[in-house]
């Protein structure tokens, strides 16, 4: 039986493990520098950057989706974005990540929010056609940018 559930500060080492599956499965597992501490501050701090919902399957852990919220000035909106989605290879084709898209769907509805999005890495054909099989479509005239590290520091002028 599949359970979606918003994770819990007690739940921070198991986000952890998750984050560090889903880079491993996309072949990044040299940038994930997030650690108990950063995530139990971020996530469960004072201010609440994200959340996560975790997906169990017979209450063994299977799948995890952090998310936050953006803003559409277009429609007027907030709008729901997903940051991360994963299921564990052993609980893949279960339904679980087609659970956890339908919990965020609900979630944005009742929120009131105008959009749900994400991005997905272009060699990324399986995710893509998960993803199609929902009713989502490509946003072929958009393509991502992204300013850290020695760029952000520059730009803002503190290096």
């Amino acid at each position: 039986m599949i359970s979606i559930i918003p994770a819990q500060k007690k739940d921070v080492h198991l986000i952890l493990e998750f984050i560090r599956d889903f880079a491993k499965h996309i072949q990044s597992s040299s940038q994930v520098v997030a650690n108990e501490e950063s995530l139990s501050r971020t996530l469960f701090g004072t201010t609440r950057y994200a959340e996560v919902l975790l997906a169990n399957d017979n209450d063994k852990p299977a799948g995890f989706a952090l998310f936050f919220h953006n803003y559409s000035t277009f429609l007027g909106k907030p709008g729901i974005y997903v940051e991360d989605l994963f299921v564990r290879p052993a609980f893949r084709n279960r339904g679980i990540g087609a659970a956890l898209m339908q919990y965020l769907a609900i979630l944005a509805i009742e929120r009131g929010c105008g959009r749900f999005e994400w991005n997905v890495l272009t060699w990324n054909e399986d995710a893509m056609r998960f993803y199609t099989r929902l009713g989502a479509e490509p946003l072929d005239h958009l393509r991502g940018f992204r300013l850290s590290g020695e760029a952000l520091n520059k730009l803002a002028g503190t290096k």
